[in-house]
Formats: structure tokens, C-alpha cells, sequence
């Protein structure tokens, strides 16, 4: 299995930074890619970015594009999403998940994953 662990969530004024963090644990060995969603109450959850594992190809959705930045540090298997810019339409619970691979996927989508964290609250007030 893998267990995921997600941090630096909080509470930001509009325009502010928050810098995510998801930290991975046991058969890490075995992940291709890790991405990061959102989700606020009423809406389904949403896909942000992803990264691959050993190639660091990134994915982005339109929204975030020039704002948020997703990287990788394989020595700490931790995946972490810089969020600048940040606007209230960004307030969700971020979750990170992972994908084992090898896959062919578009890593746009949740049920593409097999790992989930619990989630961490951002806030971003006006």
C-alpha cells in the first residue's frame, strides 16, 4: 500500500501564497505519477495538476495555469503545489493521490488514481 499525508493548507488573503506539501509512504516504488484535486461543498472534485514520477512531466488545469507550480523531490518522496496568486475561487479541500504504474492515463481524472490523502482546508478571503 501506499498512505499519503498532505500539509501547509490554510488560511490566506487574495493575491497571498500557500505552498502544499504530500508526503508518500510505503511501496512508493511503485507510483508513476502523483496528482493534486480540489473540492468545495456541491461541486464534483475538481482536477489540478499532476506530475510524473521519474519523468516530471507536468499537467495543469486552465484555472491555475502561470499560478500554481507542481514539483517533486524523489529523495523525500514528497510532491509539493506552490500556489501564487492565489483568489477566493480557489478555497477547496486539496487532496493528493497517487497513480501506480506503468499507465496509460490522462491523469486529468480521479478514478485514474489508486491513492488518496485525507485532504488539507484552503481558505483564500477577499
Amino acid at each position: 500500500q501506499v498512505q499519503l499525508v498532505e500539509s501547509g493548507g490554510g488560511l490566506v488573503q487574495a493575491g497571498g501564497s500557500l505552498r502544499l506539501s504530500c508526503a508518500a509512504s510505503g511501496r512508493t516504488f511503485s507510483i508513476y505519477a502523483m496528482g493534486w484535486f480540489r473540492q468545495t461543498p456541491g461541486k464534483e472534485r475538481e482536477f489540478v495538476a499532476a506530475i510524473t514520477w521519474s519523468g516530471g512531466r507536468t499537467y495543469y488545469v486552465d484555472s491555475v495555469k502561470g499560478r500554481f507550480t507542481i514539483s517533486r523531490d524523489n529523495a523525500k518522496n514528497t510532491v509539493y503545489l506552490q500556489m501564487n496568486s492565489l483568489k477566493p475561487e480557489d478555497t477547496a479541500v486539496y487532496s493528493c493521490a497517487a497513480e501506480r504504474g506503468p499507465t496509460i492515463a490522462t491523469l486529468r481524472e480521479p478514478y485514474e488514481y489508486d491513492y488518496w490523502g485525507q485532504g488539507t482546508q484552503v481558505t483564500v478571503s477577499s
